[in-house]
């Protein structure tokens, strides 16, 4: 007989075993998106553009309603405060003496 291994037979990978795996996978996404960027640069300095970025470039915004919004002028309010005086007292004799300056 053969010697087929099943998957779930299989030895799980080392912590390493998956840190390695992990930082191929980033290095490559990190080339093609370099890869991308240096074709977009290249395709910009050549003057050859894609229809689709020709595209997206003439669409317009659509005109905006005015709006007018109208604001009541404030009305001005008068407070008016009704002060009343006191009556002075009355001065009595002995007040009246010191005012007239008879007083000894």
């Amino acid at each position: 007989m053969q010697n087929f291994k099943i998957m779930s037979e299989e030895k799980e990978p080392g912590f390493f075993a998956q840190i390695k795996n992990q930082i191929i996978a980033g290095v490559g996404v990190a080339i093609t998106a370099a890869s991308t960027l240096f074709l977009d640069v290249i395709k910009e300095k050549l003057g050859i553009v894609d229809e689709e970025a020709a595209i997206v470039e003439q669409v317009e915004q659509p005109a905006q309603p005015n709006i007018v919004i109208n604001v009541p002028e404030a009305k001005k309010d008068t407070v008016v405060k009704v002060i009343k005086e006191k009556a002075k007292p009355k001065l009595t004799e002995t007040e009246k003496r010191k005012k007239e300056g008879l007083d000894w």
